[in-house]
């Protein structure tokens, strides 16, 4: 087992115009599964290909626990990767996959067959050692091309995307089953996904990257419920959070005719930096429903705090449903997304009035993005 270090790593492409990993500072425990999550193109199988010395580093080090790595050929480093595709040899049967590196390294067969047999217990391959992949399903391939990887028994797991090649439902089923082996194994992993789900449900801690800087590392719960800047916040969550850079305006600032009061410190350091708006983030499950407009009594005004919102389509999961719509925000209409309770969905073209929960708010800089206090 092993600590994991990235000291300002950085890797520099030609003619790009930013480093695909911009001096990239990360600390990974002992025995932690820490999940790499960012859009196509943040630098995450980057930071991942730098760890496994496939890729050069332009400056700063990594750190696989006491050693420095930066210098060192893939073989020296006690690393093992689980790749997107698996990589599995077509004429080698399951054992042989398994068993290949370690052939390679000159332990004798009747070890090699200890080691196989024990990972293909913990990875319920018993009865597939005699086949070759052709013959096995994504799912099994996935297992065989992870028990190649366990055999080895290296210091630090790598796994760049290994789900991404499943079905839905298989992707569900694998994820739980590696999170469930890496607690068992105990071995540190580093594990690369573009799926913000999968990285919440999977990581002991979870790093977001953007545009090859790393934006924020916490465990999965703190990122959600505590976003540092608006790409975060925009990224992790599904559906995503609500954003709307709104007007201030006394007290509060404005989403069109409704007024959000905001808390005293936000309002302090918004005008400590002479700022003329904010935006606000709010989860869609931080509503409250307010009958459907055309049920109101006539004549019964607004609520003052209340989005006036049009219902675009209607996402109904049986227990709930999410409400795509459009709010009036002022300049012009900004998509919203509303989680209601079954029982009270409304229907396409309908429209409702919500009033966003002021404890649960999140607020941030226009200007710079970041967070401010709440």
């Amino acid at each position: 087992m092993a600590t994991v270090t990235f000291d300002k790593a950085s890797r520099i492409y030609p003619a790009m115009p930013h480093p695909a990993v911009d001096a990239l500072q990360l600390d990974i425990d002992d025995g932690e599964f820490m999940v790499l999550v960012g859009p196509s193109g943040c630098g995450k199988s980057t930071c991942l290909r730098m760890l496994a010395g496939l890729e050069d580093i332009d400056s700063g080090k990594i750190w696989i626990g006491d050693r420095d790595v930066t210098a060192l050929p893939p073989k020296e480093r006690d690393i093992a990767m689980v790749f997107q595709n698996y990589a599995l040899y077509p004429h080698m049967t399951v054992a042989e996959n398994m068993g290949f590196a370690l052939k390679i390294a000159g332990l004798p067969k009747t070890e090699i067959r200890a080691k196989v047999v024990e990972a293909a217990k913990v990875l319920d391959l018993m009865d597939y050692l005699d086949r070759k992949p052709r013959a096995l399903s994504g799912g099994q391939r996935q297992r065989v091309a992870m028990g190649r990887a366990i055999v080895r028994k290296p210091q630090v797991f790598l796994m760049d995307e290994p789900l991404s090649n499943l079905d839905a439902k298989l992707r569900v089923s694998t994820r739980t089953q590696i999170a469930a082996l890496q607690r068992r194994l105990g071995t540190t992993t580093v594990y690369v996904t573009h799926d913000q789900v999968e990285a919440l449900t999977m990581g002991d801690r979870v790093a977001v990257l953007k545009d090859g800087v790393l934006q924020q590392v916490g465990a999965p719960k703190s990122l959600y419920e505590r976003p540092d800047n608006v790409f975060v916040a925009g990224f992790i969550g599904s559906p995503a959070m609500n954003l709307f850079t709104a007007p201030l305006n006394g007290d509060g600032a404005r989403i069109g005719d409704a007024r959000v009061p905001l808390a005293r410190d936000a309002l302090t350091a918004l005008g400590e930096a002479g700022a003329q708006a904010v935006t606000l983030g709010i989860r869609p499950e931080h509503f409250r429903i307010l009958p459907v407009a055309p049920e109101a009594p006539e004549g019964e005004s607004r609520p003052a705090d209340a989005l006036e919102v049009s219902v675009d389509a209607v996402e109904e999961l049986g227990s709930d449903a999410y409400v795509y719509g459009t709010v009036d925000s002022g300049r012009e209409a900004a998509p919203v997304v509303i989680r209601v309770e079954d029982g009270s969905i409304p229907h396409k073209g309908d429209r409702l009035r919500a009033v966003p929960s002021a404890q649960d708010l999140h607020l941030f800089s226009a200007a710079t993005g970041l967070r401010l206090p709440s």
